[in-house]
């Protein structure tokens, strides 16, 4: 990273050192809507320069009030592409990399996740969830970060990080642990989540199986999976 303003108040909190080694880091999300999307963001605002965003998703109209990229003038755009646009504006020496793609068995193997030091997880889709999180536990040095289920909330004091096997009270959890025990592809290793115990019901019903989202919830889960990361760098 060469030398310039953007990141001199990072670099007066972590040091020069720690600087380079988040400019050296390399990171995927898979999902970047209102997690992903903000994740990406906070991760280009701390210093990461090599980041992999994946979504086969464009942007629709229900997106708007919860992600990053979301705007009355990029409806109908790839969601990754106009994120990416975004990311290289703030900072345009960074290798953002836009794949408009899902990761499920068909596609798996095209992305090469031992190639990453971290891996992001803000997949809605359950069955490519749990490949996902299978997939990269069975890789010991590739670090994991998952985001459970971020709708149906309104309290963002309620929101925390903790290992897997510690995530209660979650719709998301409970039904990935099932998928794991149907599928048998457990789990390799232990693994670390963004989760809320907070589940509200929606006020309206909805003929189609969704759940209501306010931005300041999938914001929060978004900043505290990318600070997951930067502590990771800097505190190894």
């Amino acid at each position: 990273m060469s030398e310039n303003e953007s990141f001199s108040r990072l670099q007066l909190l972590v040091g020069r050192q720690q600087l380079e080694r988040l400019a050296s880091a390399r990171v995927i999300i898979f999902g970047v809507g209102g997690v992903g999307s903000w994740c990406a963001e906070a991760l280009v605002r701390s210093g990461i320069c090599h980041l992999t965003i994946v979504d086969s998703d464009v942007v629709v109209p229900s997106n708007i009030n919860r992600q990053l990229m979301a705007t009355t003038a990029t409806v109908g755009q790839p969601k990754v592409d106009v994120l990416a646009q975004r990311l290289r504006l703030i900072n345009p020496e960074a290798d953002i990399r836009a794949v408009v793609n899902r990761y499920n068995a068909d596609t798996s193997d095209s992305f090469c996740l031992g190639d990453y030091d971290y891996v992001i997880d803000a997949i809605d889709s359950l069955a490519d969830k749990a490949l996902l999180i299978h997939s990269v536990t069975l890789l010991p040095d590739t670090q994991l970060f998952s985001s459970m289920g971020a709708a149906r909330k309104m309290d963002p004091t309620a929101i925390t990080v903790s290992e897997f096997n510690k995530v209660h009270s979650d719709p998301l959890a409970r039904a990935l642990r099932q998928t794991f025990k149907r599928t048998g592809m457990f789990p390799a290793r232990k693994f670390m989540c963004v989760w809320s115990s907070e589940v509200l019901p929606n006020a309206e019903p909805s003929t189609e199986r969704i759940n209501g989202t306010v931005a300041h919830i999938t914001i929060t889960f978004g900043v505290m999976l990318a600070s997951m990361v930067i502590k990771h760098i800097c505190q190894s």
